[in-house]
């Protein structure tokens, strides 16, 4: 409701007098929307990333800890009580990309809806992508990404898997816990870390805000209302730009890394890493990209898909925090 219709409620807040407060609306217990609300509303937010659902980041660490498939770990969390009897809204990334929108919303103080987030969910996520990334030095994290454009024209907001290196904050957050990194102008790097559900966590958030709002009502004052001063538009997913790591089923044979190579050129995305293993006519293919618009890689997966020689694409992640 906050991230698809925050708007109306906010405007419902003023029109009556009364303070909209929801901490626990986002990470649960960490303290995090009245940091962005008011601890750094002088200073300005360039991006924040971060894992925002716990049952998303249980399974995907138990994939890489233990090697479990997809499968076995999701029904490992069902089990412990992280994932309801339908998990899609966490793992389809439902759940994260409204958190995006709120968080966006906030940071960049403009309105950003559910509708305008970019979701994929990490339902394809492999142990092979796994072993691919260990030998990049990185992990995997559903993760929920606001940006800024460079030019402060814009905004961006996108949730999706992606390989992040080990030395990243975020590679080390485990289980069902949260964590969210934010870049400020002035305050630098910021981390803000815990547990992101349960209902002692989610009753101290809640509880939290609820003392804001009698210390309000005793001072005959109101919170924070909505901050939508920049207006800043959304702009689509084929605009961002970050690096990407593409595996590709290929026919072992002479010439196939160079139509490969060739297509990449083609559509000016630029290649800093290739791995290459074959067996028995077939090869794997492995492309690490350096940063490109994402609408790029888009064209060149569709165009390596046209090659006689390429038989599938096993995987697209791109690759985030570096």
């Amino acid at each position: 409701l906050l991230a698809q219709d925050g708007a109306t409620l906010y405007a419902a807040a003023q029109q009556h007098g009364q303070d909209l407060y929801y901490e626990a609306a986002v990470a649960g217990a960490i303290p995090l929307i009245r940091p962005l609300r008011e601890s750094l509303a002088g200073d300005k937010i360039n991006r924040v990333m971060g894992i925002v659902n716990g049952t998303t980041n249980f399974i995907l660490d138990k994939m890489d800890t233990s090697g479990a498939g997809y499968s076995e770990a999701l029904d490992e969390a069902t089990a412990l009580g992280y994932a309801e009897a339908d998990p899609t809204a966490d793992v389809e990334g439902f759940d994260a990309a409204a958190k995006a929108a709120i968080l966006a919303g906030i940071a960049f103080h403009t309105r950003v809806r559910l509708d305008d987030v970019y979701r994929e969910g990490m339902t394809e996520v492999t142990a092979a992508d796994f072993a691919s990334a260990k030998q990049m030095g990185c992990t995997i994290k559903l993760l929920a990404i606001c940006e800024r454009a460079a030019d402060g024209g814009s905004v961006t907001a996108r949730v999706h898997p992606a390989m992040i290196p080990l030395s990243h904050p975020l590679a080390s957050v485990r289980e069902a816990y949260n964590a969210v990194f934010v870049e400020a102008e002035a305050a630098g790097r910021l981390m803000f870390y815990g547990p992101g559900a349960g209902g002692s966590p989610t009753a101290s958030a809640v509880l939290g805000d609820l003392v804001a709002v009698c210390r309000n009502k005793r001072g005959g004052a109101n919170g924070p209302g909505e901050s939508a001063y920049t207006q800043l538009p959304v702009s689509p997913m084929g605009d961002v730009v970050t690096r990407y790591h593409i595996s590709l089923d290929v026919a072992d044979k002479p010439g196939v890394l160079a139509q490969v190579a060739t297509v990449f050129a083609e559509h000016g995305v630029s290649i800093d890493t290739v791995r290459q293993q074959g067996k028995d006519g077939e090869a794997s293919l492995v492309v690490v990209t350096h940063r490109a618009p994402d609408a790029a890689l888009s064209g060149t997966v569709e165009a390596l898909r046209k090659l006689d020689t390429v038989r599938g694409v096993a995987s697209i992640m791109r690759v985030e925090g570096e």
